[in-house]
């Protein structure tokens, strides 16, 4: 089926088209969206539903960024059950929002999300030198994320709505001084202990587990002593500097670009200038700003009657610290240096011309330009190289559009060998081993793209050895890869861990005679106190800590009402901790100039948590209902980065 397919690609492709176009007619684009995110109920807020499908979207949305954002991050965490729960949390708050903001009929004006959108750094980074937007990259910002530019401003919008319901809790928490005062003293409060630690190390030299125990170990714990799976690859890369060495350039057409650029390539323009400013920021009350341009207007008009006194004018009454000792002088610069609205006027001026008062960030300006630095015009064989690197630059890019096609089809239309493209397109087959399915910390290049990666371990490349598809691993770069030799995940045998499982195991029993003892002295000191514990310690939530955060929390949280306490702490594969409460002491004074700080921190505590109250209770009011049990263990790094 899939060989006929292949032999007959154009056929195909005229039969999927007559197929495609009446069901656009007839469905239409949202229409197959919704198909798209279709699937069972996952969750319901209201009367909406979410579905399946929403669900992996999101997920895959996230899990993307998280890969981007942290490359080395393990697969296996991103992709957990726990993760795609926090996934499928985060899309129920979003609708319980969103069905708040329809509730409250709050809404956004399009100044507020033009204000946004100008405010973005994402938006920023689009912009072209003269600040205008790139259109065709905001289209393609939209694109990446599965939307038109205006599904991208309506997701916008929602969000800031959305906004409008939190910020009405979040932004108007307070909190009195005198309960500030009485809840941090409490959490800030210091305990006198004394701490016994049992660790598994002391009780390693006792443990001396046999054959059969270890044997044992090994088949319960199997998961543990897994070989990852791994691949031996072949793969191509087309990259622009690929396509650059296949250009052979025309000599007439180096020529021309030499004399239609040579003032460009033989350097930038200098100008040296000088300038007297009166301050006057954009804050500065209107009737004061007019007064400084008043007084500008005046000392423009004083140096122009006499240019030669511009410096001496410039020392007595410029508000530029740095230059006005100078003179006004700014020294020599290029386009980029100043602001906009002064390079304009400075380049637009002749020597010794004495402009206008000019407007900046700054104040006012009156510019003198008092040189003007032309670079000289450098010889055609001086620019040569660089002339050509230009030109192969630009062909390169035109013609890569058609190579990557070319490359693209190659790989498909033979696909059990990269080789055939490879000498098509001139490219290097190279070669990896051990590939993992996850980016290897240290990986570089094409082999740390997790869509790379994840291309290669398709199901398609693993069981039927065939070229991936071609993968824009980076603006124009693309990739291609087939395995050619696979190793699936294994469970290692006991002669290969051996040594691992029985320090795992004597880890493990170690852990279990520190503990067992541990809670038999604490029963025993409870009745008989001891007389040889260790010297007590202070501990306390301020500062930097002196014990293991569960210790801490741990001994803070338990019940000092009758002194001396005891509490035991398990921590697990780290031991056992015992620790007798001796003293409750109230929390050192703070320093005065941290005591505003902690108030407005306490604020933003209670106003968090009467934000979580006010959720849950919308949660009731649209009768939420998640139909997906919460996994077993936590992806609390996950939700932290996804939030």
């Amino acid at each position: 089926m899939f060989e006929f397919v292949r032999k007959h690609t154009k056929v195909m492709m005229f039969l999927m088209f007559l197929m495609i176009i009446p069901a656009f007619v007839l469905v239409g684009v949202d229409g197959f969206k919704s198909i798209r995110a279709g699937g069972d109920a996952v969750a319901t807020v209201g009367s909406h539903s979410i579905t399946q499908g929403e669900w992996d979207a999101a997920h895959k949305s996230e899990a993307d960024r998280l890969r981007a954002t942290v490359p080395n991050m393990d697969a296996k965490m991103i992709d957990s059950p726990e993760a795609r729960y926090v996934t499928l949390e985060r899309l129920v708050r979003e609708r319980v929002l969103l069905e708040a903001v329809q509730d409250s009929r709050l809404s956004t004006s399009d100044a507020r999300l033009a204000r946004e959108l100008q405010q973005s750094p994402t938006i920023a980074s689009l912009r072209r030198p003269d600040g205008t937007i790139d259109i065709e990259r905001y289209r393609q910002l939209a694109a990446n994320q599965g939307l038109t530019t205006d599904g991208f401003e309506a997701r916008v919008r929602g969000q800031l709505s959305q906004r409008q319901v939190e910020a009405g809790l979040l932004s108007t928490g307070f909190s009195p001084a005198t309960l500030a005062e009485v809840s941090l003293n409490a959490f800030y409060e210091r305990r006198e202990v004394q701490l016994s630690r049992f660790n598994p190390s002391d009780y390693a030299a006792k443990v001396n587990p046999g054959e059969a125990e270890i044997e044992t170990y090994y088949q319960a714990n199997s998961a543990l002593f897994q070989a990852p799976e791994t691949a031996n690859i072949e793969y191509v890369v087309l990259d622009l500097d690929t396509v650059k060495k296949s250009i052979v350039l025309n000599e007439q057409d180096v020529k021309t670009y030499y004399e239609q650029n040579v003032s460009r390539l033989s350097g930038k323009e200098e100008r040296r200038a000088s300038h007297i400013l009166i301050n006057a920021p954009k804050d500065m009350p209107v009737d004061d700003r007019k007064k400084a341009r008043d007084r500008a207007i005046t000392l423009m008009e004083q140096v122009r009657k006499t240019p030669d006194n511009f410096a001496d004018v410039a020392r007595r009454s410029s508000q530029d610290a740095g230059s006005a000792v100078n003179g006004g002088d700014l020294d020599y610069f290029g386009r980029g240096a100043m602001v906009k609205p002064f390079e304009d006027a400075a380049f637009a001026l002749r020597k010794g011309d004495i402009s206008d008062v000019i407007e900046s960030d700054f104040g006012f300006h009156v510019i003198k330009v008092t040189d003007i630095k032309a670079p000289k015009q450098r010889s055609f064989e001086e620019l040569l190289p660089l002339i050509e690197t230009d030109l192969k630059t630009q062909q390169a890019q035109r013609k890569f559009a058609e190579t990557a096609e070319a490359f693209t089809n190659g790989v498909y239309e033979q696909s059990d060998s990269l080789k055939p493209v490879a000498e098509r397109l001139k490219l290097e087959v190279k070669t990896a081993s051990d590939l993992q399915r996850h980016t290897i910390p240290g990986s570089k290049g094409v082999l740390a793209n997790p869509k790379f990666l994840a291309a290669i371990f398709s199901p398609d490349s693993l069981e039927k050895k065939r070229n991936t598809e071609a993968i824009e691993v980076a603006v124009n770069q693309l990739a291609a890869a087939r395995i050619t030799l696979y190793a699936a995940a294994r469970t290692r045998p006991l002669t290969e861990v051996a040594s691992s499982v029985k320090n795992r195991l004597v880890a493990a029993q170690s852990a279990e005679m520190a503990k067992k003892e541990a809670v038999e002295k604490l029963a025993n000191w409870k009745t008989t106190p001891p007389i040889n514990l260790p010297a007590s310690v202070v501990v306390t939530r301020e500062g930097a800590q002196i014990v293991p955060a569960q210790v801490l929390d741990a001994v803070l949280l338990a019940d000092a009402s009758i002194l001396p306490a005891w509490v035991g702490i398990d921590m697990g594969p780290q031991g056992y901790t015992v620790a007798r409460i001796n003293k409750v002491m109230t929390r050192n004074a703070p320093v005065s100039a941290t005591v505003e700080q902690e108030r407005k921190q306490y604020a933003q505590w209670v106003a968090n948590a009467e934000y979580q109250a006010y959720y849950k209770m919308l949660t009731e009011r649209f009768k939420v209902q998640i139909k997906k049990p919460r996994p077993t263990g936590t992806a609390l790094a996950l939700q932290g980065m996804s939030e």
